[in-house]
């Protein structure tokens, strides 16, 4: 493949992905109560199609967010995670593969030119611990992780079993305050925000912590 070939790859990839970003926010900016009152209408299908919208949602580039709140909506706290848990690992495994797809000759380039970077090496050896860690401390985008992983090392069984365990914590978080919200019970609304702020501010400050150490060692 000529560069003049791969700057033309490169451009439409940006320009598709860039479109997909626009479309969503201009079409597909709908609120979790919008989508539980759809997908719940589907009756008897409503959990399967649901887990088939958080599949394909990493292609679209919907937020993970909003979805995983509309699990709690529609299902309640328990089985609104394991919907979400087993769409939400279906959908990194998606964007994991659409990516190793794309990027494979990109990667075989480089190894036959024996220009492997450090850190592929790393992740091909320590893939499941890296991904489980980015997992539970959610510092990062939950697709970028996804697509990162796909074009680098990162074996797909490690990928799999870091992400399914990885993502319990955060995803009965968010389906917690969803089926809080629907319950109209302050007490419960209440502990659903305690437990939302918890898993979401003590990665934030461990994620801190690490970086101050690092930046002075």
């Amino acid at each position: 493949m000529t560069r003049q070939q791969q700057f033309i790859r490169i451009l439409v990839l940006v320009l598709l992905i860039g479109g997909l970003i626009w479309f969503s926010r201009s079409y597909l900016n709908l609120s979790p109560t919008d989508i539980k009152d759809w997908i719940l209408s589907f009756g008897m299908w409503a959990p399967i199609l649901y887990i088939l919208l958080y599949t394909i949602r990493p292609l679209i580039f919907f937020p993970a967010s909003v979805l995983s709140i509309t699990g709690g909506l529609a299902f309640g706290a328990c089985l609104g995670t394991l919907y979400t848990v087993i769409g939400a690992t279906l959908g990194a495994v998606v964007a994991f593969l659409v990516a190793q797809k794309l990027g494979n000759g990109l990667i075989k380039k480089k190894e036959q030119a024996g220009k492997i970077h450090q850190i592929q090496q790393q992740l091909e050896k320590n893939g499941f611990i890296y991904v489980l860690i980015f997992r539970l401390l959610p510092i990062f985008n939950f697709d970028l992780i996804s697509y990162a992983a796909g074009l680098s090392k990162v074996r797909l069984l490690s990928f799999f079993l870091a992400t399914l365990i990885g993502i319990i914590p955060g995803t009965f978080a968010y389906n917690f305050l969803g089926s809080s919200i629907v319950s109209k019970d302050p007490q419960l609304i209440i502990g659903a925000i305690i437990v939302f702020l918890v898993l979401t501010i003590v990665p934030w400050y461990i994620q801190k912590r690490w970086k101050a150490k690092k930046d002075l060692g």
